[in-house]
């Protein structure tokens, strides 16, 4: 007669994906570094609350205004021009300290492309009070352009993942469940695609167009997909012959609710531990090409036009150092969040 402890009865009450998020919990890597990278990401999405060269709020002559969503006149604050006010003027500050006025500002001061024309210090400048990482040979503040190029490189890599693991997803499935013929001529269809030069693509519709985060998101997606769609193929072709599979085939069901049903969540794993990694290469790639100049347009914020900036200019250390740890911790937490996903999703590691 067999005993069952409640230990062992707990652990068996647990649905797989309870038990999945417990071995992640359990690696504390991976898992703390899901939360810094969240974190990171949840304040980079709320920029203009950060960094602006804006107020977030402010009441003049008994008026309470918005600058960040509305545009108001250098002369709605005692100026001389209809352009938009500059609120880093020193006149527009002293209309705002007088009795009955008032203004809130972000954190830091700056947008991501500010020029503050009543600096003191040539550019770059180095990091002060008024700018925390200095600014660059252009006089744009280094804080901000790193906060809103973090955020164009992470929601430009989620973007690049995701169509990767949709065309990888249905390649892979495609070759690896039907097999035969037509896995034969598809993979020698992909050793062809695979083999055209990629940069030289890049440089040429670089020349041909305007460069632009939806260029680069369409180029690199034609080829971003091929590697999972490897790992994809040998799960469906390992998957396709299993008893389960074999009995609902038996029973007349289509091939597209086959795959859909029951082999293609049996095949998630690898799409699963496949998704950080694949956003660490999507940022660097956004990277590499920006400081290579085949990016984004030069106003875009981008970590790497920073590098570019940082080797053009070695005596303004500060530039390529904060652009440096940044790009670092990012690949860092990404990279232990794949390494605990992949742990996770290893049936022999206990809840």
């Amino acid at each position: 007669m067999s005993m069952t402890t409640p230990a062992t009865a707990s652990t068996r009450s647990i649905s797989p994906s309870r038990r999945i998020w417990l071995r992640f919990r359990a690696d504390r890597t991976g898992y703390w570094s899901l939360v810094i990278f969240s974190i990171l990401f949840i304040v980079s999405l709320g920029a203009e609350l950060v960094s602006n060269d804006k107020p977030l709020v402010a009441s003049y002559q008994g008026k309470l205004m918005f600058p960040m969503l509305k545009d108001y006149s250098d002369k709605h604050f005692g100026g001389d021009f209809d352009s938009p006010a500059d609120y880093l003027d020193p006149f527009i500050e002293q209309q705002f300290r007088k009795d009955g006025n008032w203004v809130i500002y972000p954190l830091n001061r700056y947008g991501y492309n500010t020029l503050n024309y009543f600096a003191k210090e040539p550019n770059p400048a180095a990091p002060s009070s008024e700018n925390w990482l200095g600014t660059d040979d252009r006089g744009r503040d280094v804080f901000a352009r790193l906060l809103y190029g973090f955020r164009v490189s992470v929601l430009f890599g989620m973007a690049l993942t995701f169509i990767g693991v949709v065309l990888g997803v249905a390649a892979g499935a495609v070759q690896g469940y039907f097999a035969g013929r037509t896995d034969l001529i598809t993979q020698r269809l992909l050793e062809i695609w695979g083999s055209m030069p990629e940069l030289y693509l890049l440089i040429i519709f670089s020349s041909i167009f305007q460069p632009s985060l939806g260029l680069l998101l369409v180029l690199l997606s034609l080829f971003g997909w091929m590697s999972l769609s490897d790992y994809v193929r040998a799960d469906f072709l390992r998957n396709r012959n299993l008893e389960y599979v074999q009995a609902a085939r038996a029973m007349g069901l289509p091939d597209r609710l086959i795959i859909w049903r029951h082999v293609l969540p049996n095949s998630m794993t690898t799409v699963v531990t496949f998704l950080p990694f694949r956003m660490s290469a999507a940022i660097l790639a956004l990277t590499s090409l920006d400081f290579l100049g085949l990016g984004v347009p030069p106003s875009t914020p981008s970590l790497g036009e920073l590098l570019a900036q940082g080797k053009n200019n070695l005596d303004a250390w500060w530039i390529a150092v904060a652009t440096f740890v940044v790009l670092t911790v990012t690949l860092l937490l990404l990279t232990n969040i794949g390494n605990g996903l992949r742990n996770a999703l290893d049936v022999r590691r206990k809840a």
